[in-house]
């Protein structure tokens, strides 16, 4: 496919080279045979399409073919413009309607742009001529107050996909009332709440947005993300349910008010419901434990530091059907005995993923036993934060996890656990090259004070470079190491 024998990774690399040295940043010695003018226009575009496009906007200062291919409609149907997110800075709203007319036009179907961009004429714009728009996010978070929008006339109205994140001091209904009329296509909604952002202690909790509204106007609704709104609670909760009948997934992480007084009401309304995240909600045993949980399609959750009982947390998840993702992060009371009920209740036979980290009732046995099981299917692993999981338990398990693609593990903090002696890294990476072929990630988070090396390390190295990246028929495709405490 691609002449003398090269990648398009390596064609890309040869395109980004060419543009620094048209900014003149780049002053390396530069042999490559590498001619454009050889490939087809049709691969060029394909090569393109893997630069940013303030990488586009450089190149295309290169010559006159490269500015005709670099702003090709095809390769701006997808635009990222919130600079502080890494992405396409455009100064005035004059700049984005050009960009819009010239660049995009109808093919404009994925946006992001901030609230600086946010005003009448750019929605108008957006609902009137980009009718192939279908993923739209709209961020508030760092506005401090809310263009005047009653005379607003359109929006988009094929919308699958909105995600809004939310001010803590913008009240959104002066838009929102605009608009609701167009959200009826809407399947994945994120609104995106303040919690990273708010201080210890706050004055007053407003409703900056009508979740009652919203769900109103969402039939077709699959999925519903309200992380980290302040003033979400059990009440919203049963809001969903009563309208949404459609939905698949609910998250609702970081969300301190949701307790779960309303999910049975969930559970019984909401029959195609797959997915509940509730990771950091002031889950309570008494409503936990009441949820008719047999009777529903749950299959992936994340309960992620909560404070439920051990007799909750084994009561509540034997009698959900099964598990293909499962995440008890940061729960103290996820015991031996909790694990190996859910194994002699077959809850894991579809497991896929698992997150066990900074579990500290868990043990090694208890951990081995259930990887010797149920490893095999796992493609996603975090036990990290756990002492007791060293460099004897790792050798131990990965030959269970043939399949793994992605694994976190390691305890970052060595001198708050008192490690007794140092975790040996070498023995564990050449365990993962020989036994994980499928493996694309790997994080480990032991510290520097923690990790020994072999005093063979550069000869390690060595191995470890061909076994991960591509000279070794073992992790071919492997992408991502971490060794952070390195």
């Amino acid at each position: 496919m691609f002449s003398g024998n090269k990648s398009i990774a390596e064609y890309v690399r040869d395109i980004r080279r060419t543009s620094q040295a048209a900014k003149g940043a780049y002053s390396g010695d530069y042999t490559s045979s590498f001619r454009i003018t050889r490939l087809p226009e049709k691969l060029i575009l394909r090569i393109f399409s893997f630069l940013t496009h303030t990488e586009l906007c450089t190149i295309a200062r290169v010559c006159k073919q490269w500015r005709r291919l670099a702003y090709d409609e095809e390769l701006w149907q997808s635009l990222k413009l919130r600079p502080e997110m890494g992405g396409l800075s455009v100064p005035t709203v004059e700049d984005f309607l050009n960009l819009i007319n010239q660049r995009s036009g109808e093919g404009l179907r994925y946006l992001e742009i901030s609230s600086d961009l946010i005003t009448i004429p750019v929605l108008e714009e957006l609902g009137n001529k980009c009718t192939n728009l279908r993923y739209l996010t709209l961020d508030f978070s760092n506005a401090m107050q809310l263009h005047d929008f009653n005379e607003l006339m359109a929006f988009p109205g094929s919308l699958s996909y909105l995600c809004i994140c939310l001010s803590d001091v913008i009240f959104m209904e002066g838009l929102m009332r605009k608009i609701y009329t167009s959200l009826s296509s809407l399947e994945v909604l994120h609104l995106i709440g303040t919690f990273e952002m708010a201080a210890e202690e706050e004055e007053e909790i407003y409703e900056v947005i009508n979740i009652s509204k919203i769900r109103a106007h969402t039939p077709n609704l699959r999925v519903i993300n309200l992380f980290g709104i302040s003033f979400v609670d059990d009440s919203h909760v049963e809001l969903l349910a009563t309208n949404c009948l459609q939905l698949e997934c609910i998250a609702l992480n970081y969300c301190l008010n949701v307790k779960g007084a309303t999910f049975p009401m969930l559970i019984s309304n909401c029959k195609k419901l797959k997915t509940l995240l509730l990771c950091h909600c002031s889950l309570e045993d008494q409503y936990i434990m009441s949820v008719p949980w047999e009777d529903s399609t749950i299959c992936e959750l994340d309960i992620s530091s909560t404070e439920l009982s051990s007799e909750c947390l084994e009561y509540f998840l034997s009698r959900i059907p099964g598990f293909a993702y499962l995440a008890a992060a940061h729960t103290d009371f996820f015991n031996d005995t909790v694990l190996k009920h859910l194994v002699d209740a077959n809850k894991f036979q579809e497991l896929k993923a698992l997150d066990l980290s900074f579990c500290p009732a868990l043990t090694e046995a208890a951990v081995v036993s259930f990887l010797s099981i149920h490893g095999k299917n796992l493609k996603g692993l975090m036990l990290n934060g756990n002492p007791v999981l060293a460099e004897y338990f790792w050798t131990t398990v990965i030959p269970f996890l043939p399949n793994i693609q992605i694994c976190v593990l390691g305890s970052p903090d060595g001198w708050f656990f008192k490690y007794n002696t140092r975790v040996h890294v070498d023995q564990i990476l050449h365990a993962f090259a020989q036994n994980c072929p499928n493996l694309t990630a790997l994080e480990i988070q032991w510290d520097q004070d923690t990790l020994r090396f072999s005093d063979k390390s550069r000869k390690f190295i060595d191995k470890l470079r061909y076994a991960l990246f591509g000279h070794f028929p073992v992790c071919m495709r492997a992408h991502s190491i971490g060794l952070l405490g390195r």
